[in-house]
């Protein structure tokens, strides 16, 4: 079966018109969902004030369980990933017969970071516990970060180079035709490099190498090597999986504004959550696959923006179904969204928060990959359909419906819906559960106090009670940095205006 539709980035690289005009319209559809549901809640409180606002209470109470619901799986992934940084993976490890043979390749794809940044995310990996004489590195460096690009990959050479089994520096081209400048086309000469010049010369076989791509910021906690490698080795068919690890957005974090911290914590406790829920779970930004699927299907993307989880599509539409994402439960660092100002930290947030939520052209390429498979089981289709487009639709309206739906049925209703007892009461019966739906602010605050890394001795200590105090920032951040930013990238979706990639900038403040 010809697979082509396993490269398509976007409707415009399709030939046949039918398929072009097909795929299009599945790349209208998230947009065009969150936009009448907003566009629905004024019309609807215009003219049927009362049936809105007895909505809007039945929302906020669903809203209230969804915020338990998801607290409950927060706690339980946390105690998981505290319970697995205690556990000695090394010696579960060795338990298993014929472990040395496994080799794990790590690429780390590099543009614009420094060396400060940088040389953490090395020396994360030396001192990760896992002995280095299994472990192959490639440091991918763009043509276009110029000099000092070159001059960065010459310092981790001189500094790293002889600590591992096999060390190399690669840079990729510029202005490669059809390729999108990003990680993924970054990511994919590293391992086609690492393919030609190491893994063929010494005829290792892919199976038994383990491809972990990270991002340059990531600090991998000690012992997560060897519990990749245990959770690899132990599964029933380990080619047909990614592995994933919990990203917690913590180097930086003292030197982030409040907002970014708030966003950081809710993005790292999304993906602690999801880790409770491994049916729904999609590869993201540092993750763990098996090189022989990644052999199997071309490596990365090239010409997409969202290449950590279109990777999992692509394996899932390849092997018909058969392909999974196993979370780790363990946990790696990453930087905090910051900048030399606050309003710059701020616009680098809302940019990194619109990449992540462009993501949303993922969908059209799930639908039309369903579409074309007809190997891939009915029921494994509406199952992702439905969940996928929920998440997408979610993260764009849900802010917004509680916000807009809470006063607009008395600003829109008229004097008749103003005169009845539902109109009195609809604000204090929302706010009321509002005030119960806190507990999930109490329990992000609880817990990123826990996962706080040491206060540096610059900040006093009346610090940690403003990292309590910021979560009362959250409502703000799910509408400006989490309802906008996913709206747009719908929108732009909808509409053709395709997204480049946007590096996040990596920050210090030195």
């Amino acid at each position: 079966m010809n697979k082509y539709y396993l490269k398509i980035g976007r409707a415009t690289e399709l030939k046949d018109w039918r398929e072009r005009r097909l795929y299009r319209l599945f790349e209208i559809l998230p947009g065009f969902l969150s936009w009448a549901t907003i566009i629905a809640c004024f019309i609807f409180s215009w003219f049927t004030p009362v049936g809105v606002a007895i909505f809007i209470i039945i929302f906020d109470i669903y809203w209230f369980f969804k915020t338990v619901y998801l607290s409950i799986h927060l706690r339980s992934g946390y105690n998981k990933m505290q319970g697995n940084l205690k556990i000695d993976w090394m010696l579960k490890l060795k338990g298993i017969k014929n472990w040395e043979g496994l080799r794990h390749l790590v690429i780390i794809p590099v543009y614009k970071e420094t060396i400060e940044v940088v040389r953490p995310c090395f020396e994360g990996l030396a001192q990760s516990g896992y002995p280095l004489d299994k472990m192959i590195v490639v440091l991918a460096i763009e043509e276009k970060s110029g000099e000092a690009g070159k001059e960065l990959a010459r310092q981790i050479t001189d500094e790293f180079s002889g600590k591992f089994f096999k060390f190399i520096a690669v840079i990729h081209p510029a202005n490669i035709v059809g390729e999108i400048a990003g990680k993924g086309s970054n990511e994919a000469w590293a391992a086609k490099k690492a393919k030609e010049k190491i893994i063929d010369n010494l005829n290792i076989p892919y199976e038994n190498i383990i491809v972990s791509v990270f991002d340059a910021d990531t600090v991998v906690s000690f012992g997560y090597f060897a519990c990749l490698a245990y959770h690899y080795l132990t599964h029933p068919n380990p080619t047909r999986a990614s592995f994933q690890p919990i990203p917690l957005f913590v180097n930086n974090v003292w030197e982030a504004p409040a907002l970014a911290r708030v966003i950081s914590f809710s993005s790292s406790f999304w993906h602690m959550m999801q880790q409770e829920r491994p049916e729904r779970q999609i590869t993201f930004s540092s993750h763990s696959m098996s090189f022989k699927a990644l052999d199997d299907i071309g490596f990365w993307q090239t010409n997409v923006v969202s290449e950590d989880s279109r990777i999992f599509w692509q394996n899932y539409l390849y092997y018909d179904g058969d392909y999974e994402v196993i979370p780790l439960h363990f946990p790696v660092s990453m930087d905090t969204n910051a900048a030399p100002t606050f309003l710059k930290s701020m616009v680098n947030q809302y940019k990194q928060m619109r990449r992540w939520a462009w993501g949303a052209e993922n969908l059209p390429y799930m639908l039309f990959g369903f579409w074309k498979n007809k190997k891939i089981g009915i029921g494994k289709k509406i199952y992702w359909i439905f969940s996928q487009f929920e998440a997408f639709w979610s993260w764009s309206t849900n802010g917004l419906i509680i916000f807009l739906l809470g006063w607009l049925p008395l600003t829109l209703g008229g004097d008749k819906f103003k005169t009845t007892v539902l109109s009195y009461n609809l604000p204090r019966i929302t706010r009321i559960i509002m005030i119960f739906a806190m507990i999930g602010v109490v329990t992000s605050a609880y817990f990123s106090i826990n996962l706080l890394p040491p206060r540096p001795k610059i900040y006093a200590k009346r610090n940690w009670v403003l990292m309590v105090l910021q979560w009362f920032l959250l409502p703000l951040t799910i509408i400006i940095f989490g309802a906008f930013p996913a709206i747009e990238a719908q929108t732009r979706l909808m509409f053709g205006k395709y997204m480049g990639f946007w590096t996040t900038e990596k920050y210090r403040d030195k």
